[in-house]
């Protein structure tokens, strides 16, 4: 597991930007370290451990990309129709026979190996074949055309994929065309999730009186393992400082990181802070981005913690610009920067200067171009605030004022999801 010193997110600033909250990530927590073998059928998802090289060219052989005839471009006339004896038929998975030459064509097929001594291939439709057998080939191919060279698409030796990266579908198809059975990928981080408070209950359970069912727990795991954690769900912690300090150490003794939700602001009863500094330290601060203000970093017995905020949104963004990078980092994965897409408001806005804000929208097509149109409730608690819309509008520290018809950032839910 990692283990970090109790000081590693010390920071002593009332209002931390988000990059330097990144930074803090990048800088000192380190990657999970322990490797596992995977077959190629359970890759998907998971995070190269060391650089892959191509076990062989890629193609292996030069050979076909149509259905066609393969030909010397030496054969060919410098104007006008080439006609050519037709002298073999190659198909895929056959091998090319004899040496063609100049002066004949051969047929073939796509993926079939080129004849020795070929380098082009007219496409089939592009050929008329006479009564005689022979072919007629129109001038005008260029030498190669249609012919895939051995290692066009990857030479033998060099580098397929790079360590950190988090195999994807196309990653897999790569490594299958290599004939790569099995990968080594680096274990996947183990996260204990909380809820926290006393007016917390279980979905399923009768609603009590002043009470509200838990939702941020079940989207942060669903977060997390779509991310490629193992989580592990613990359940709610009530208000107690002493019960709650218990139950964080222990889940930190057996993870690679403890994240909660609710607890971490300055009320009365919000005791993870308290209980964190029993066992460990806690750089508690106050992230300069709405929603999401009270959040907290910090170290339990070397293994790194994350406390967000109560309200749904607020952990939404949170995961997005918090969570989500450390994830990252513990699983060992490169840094994907999430790529804003420029859209128009139709909507004015105003914020205070020296924080980061985000707005959900919804995007509608007007004229060809995309526009985001406000959710008309702002609450961090509104959760149909996020399904039924498409994203968050950033608003930078230095903005105060949006107008509508103005270019503004839109991040894309399923982006950071």
């Amino acid at each position: 597991m990692a283990q970090l010193s109790d000081d590693a997110f010390a920071f002593g600033g009332e209002l931390m930007r988000i990059e330097e909250g990144l930074a803090l990530v990048a800088d000192r927590v380190p990657a999970v370290a322990e490797t596992e073998v995977v077959p190629l059928t359970r890759a998907d998802g998971r995070v190269l451990a060391a650089d892959l090289a191509a076990p062989i060219d890629l193609p292996a052989f030069d050979n076909s990309a149509v259905d066609g005839y393969a030909v010397a471009h030496a054969s060919l006339a410098a104007s006008g129709e080439t006609v050519l004896p037709v002298a073999g038929r190659i198909a895929a998975g056959h091998g090319a026979g004899h040496a063609a030459g100049e002066g004949v064509a051969v047929r073939i097929f796509t993926g079939a190996p080129m004849p020795v001594g070929c380098d082009t291939v007219f496409m089939q439709e592009d050929v008329r074949v006479l009564d005689d057998g022979r072919v007629s080939l129109p001038a005008g191919l260029k030498p190669g055309a249609n012919a895939r060279p051995k290692g066009e698409d990857i030479a033998r030796g060099t580098r397929a994929l790079p360590a950190g990266r988090r195999l994807d579908p196309r990653d897999v198809a790569l490594l299958g065309a290599l004939g790569v059975a099995e990968v080594t990928v680096r274990r996947r981080p183990r996260v204990a999730v909380f809820s926290t408070g006393d007016e917390i209950l279980e979905p399923g359970r009768p609603l009590a009186p002043a009470s509200l069912y838990d939702s941020n727990r079940f989207s942060l795991m669903a977060m997390l393992t779509r991310a490629g954690c193992e989580v592990t769900d613990l359940g709610i912690l009530k208000d107690e400082v002493g019960e709650t300090a218990e139950r964080i150490l222990e889940a930190a003794r057996g993870h690679d990181l403890v994240v909660t939700s609710g607890g971490v602001s300055t009320g009365e009863e919000d005791h993870v802070r308290a209980a964190l500094t029993t066992h460990g330290s806690l750089a508690f601060w106050r992230l300069a981005i709405k929603p999401g203000r009270p959040v907290a970093m910090g170290v339990i017995e070397g293994t790194p913690f994350v406390g967000l905020p109560g309200n749904p949104v607020a952990v939404f963004v949170t995961w997005a610009h918090v969570l989500r990078p450390l994830v990252m980092k513990l699983a060992g994965s490169a840094a994907l920067p999430v790529m804003p897409q420029t859209v128009v408001s139709d909507f004015a806005y105003k914020k205070k200067t020296g924080r980061r804000e985000y707005v959900r929208v919804s995007l509608e097509l007007r004229d060809g171009r995309p526009v985001a149109v406000k959710y008309p409730v702002d609450g961090a608690g509104v959760v149909t605030s996020l399904t039924r819309t498409d994203g968050l509008v950033e608003l930078s520290e230095e903005r105060t004022s949006l107008a509508p018809g103005e270019e503004v950032a839109f991040l894309d839910y399923r982006l950071i999801l």
